[in-house]
């Protein structure tokens, strides 16, 4: 199994074990260090943690509900096939989630919370890192659905960026499409700023279908 930067899980509460581990195994899948097809051995993983079997099996189930790991009934669990039909999926499933969010959430939000938002598109402008420019699109498209009262929702959309930042992370940075991005973020924050959900949401789902769309063209066919 190829490797990858681990972090000091001695004093992790039990309760909290496959968490943490799901959060290692995710940065590894999603910065690339463990590629389509690895094959993850619960053995292995168990001893590489120093933990028991049961907390990596919940861990690598938590990773398939997100998309990440695939576990076979003979096979056993390995790092998902990324294709350009799953990217499709992905974004599909967010353009419905993100859009009716938004339009839950924007009556709600405050100018500081467009200030946060605003402030986060300046460290995308000045980030170089791609694993980071990831996680602060995540919160920047979080904060404008903040408002929104539906828990279940947001929970749902939380997990499919997750599922989605592997292929920001391996793709966006071959891709000339960080400028446009950001160019579709301030207007999106600009129609929020004006209280027009009809041309926020437009806005929104513009920005998901282009972004499906430069990552589909970039990634393998199944």
């Amino acid at each position: 199994m190829n490797e990858f930067t681990a972090v000091n899980v001695e004093t992790i509460r039990p309760e909290t074990v496959a968490d943490r581990i799901a959060s290692v195994l995710r940065e590894a899948i999603s910065g690339g260090e463990l590629r389509s097809g690895v094959v993850l051995r619960q053995d292995e993983l168990a001893a590489r943690f120093g933990f028991s079997r049961m907390p990596v099996r919940d861990a690598l189930r938590l990773l398939e509900s997100e998309g990440l790991v695939t576990i076979h009934p003979t096979k056993g669990a390995f790092v998902a096939r990324m294709d350009a039909r799953e990217i499709a999926e992905i974004y599909s499933i967010r353009s419905l989630l993100e859009t009716e969010a938004l339009r839950q959430s924007y009556a709600g939000l405050t100018t500081a919370d467009l200030d946060r938002a605003a402030t986060l598109l300046a460290k995308i402008d000045a980030e170089t890192d791609v694993g980071r420019w990831g996680t602060l699109n995540k919160q920047f498209h979080m904060t404008l659905y903040g408002a929104c009262q539906n828990e279940r929702l947001i929970g749902l959309i939380a997990t499919h960026h997750d599922a989605a930042d592997r292929y920001v992370r391996v793709l966006l940075s071959s891709l000339d499409y960080e400028q446009q991005s950001q160019e579709e973020h301030r207007a999106l924050l600009k129609a929020c700023r004006d209280r027009n959900i009809d041309a926020a949401s437009a806005i929104l789902q513009l920005h998901l279908i282009e972004g499906s769309r430069k990552l589909s063209a970039a990634a393998p066919s199944s």
